[in-house]
Formats: C-alpha cells, sequence, structure tokens
C-alpha cells in the first residue's frame, strides 16, 4: 500500500509539472530543474526509516551525477535546436551522460 501511495504522490507532481510546461515551457523547465525526483526519494527513504547515513551517501550519489545529468540536458538541448529528433537527441544525451560518468570515474574513482 504505501508503495502505491508513494507512486500515487510522485506520478501527480511530474503530472503537474507537465501541465505546467505545456504553457510555460520556461517555467515547466525551471520547475523541473528542482531535485524535485531527488528530494522525494530522501522524503520517502526518510519515511520508510532509512539511516541518516544512507540519506547522506544517496545526497553524495545525486551530486555525483550532476554534472554528467548537466552535460546529457546540454546535448539534447542543442540537438533538438539543430532539428534533430527526440529519439535521437535523447539517445545522444545519454550516450554523453555515460561518456561523462566513465570520464568522472577514471579521473576521480568511486
Amino acid at each position: 500500500m504505501f508503495f502505491l501511495t508513494k507512486v500515487m504522490v510522485s506520478a501527480i507532481i511530474i503530472g503537474a509539472v507537465t501541465e505546467v510546461a505545456r504553457y510555460f515551457p520556461k517555467y515547466g523547465g525551471i520547475i523541473a530543474a528542482l531535485p524535485l525526483v531527488s528530494l522525494l526519494s530522501l522524503f520517502w527513504l526518510s519515511v520508510q526509516g532509512e539511516k541518516i547515513t544512507n540519506l547522506s551517501n544517496f545526497a553524495l550519489g545525486v551530486l555525483w551525477g550532476f554534472p554528467a545529468t548537466a552535460v546529457l540536458l546540454l546535448v539534447v538541448a542543442l540537438s533538438l535546436k539543430y532539428s534533430m529528433s527526440l529519439s535521437i537527441s535523447i539517445g545522444l544525451g545519454l550516450v554523453s551522460w555515460l561518456v561523462v560518468l566513465y570520464i568522472q570515474d577514471i579521473l576521480f574513482g568511486s
């Protein structure tokens, strides 16, 4: 039951963000850039009784993924700007995301 509650609340938030984005794309993007998934995940983990150290490690993991995510979004935005299809843009973004994560791991270790 708790799982379904998490899914429903999370889905409602995502649905609300996409509705805002339909009418106000810039503001929808700004709202989507908020760390909603990260904060929701921290909240749900906390409600489930996870230890503070696990919450901290989760937050650091999110921070570790931030540079690659920024590159992914940049590649998708530029690809779309240059008239590539959404699926190709997302594919290129995912490849760039993996490359940046790999480079990060080589340079800084995990």
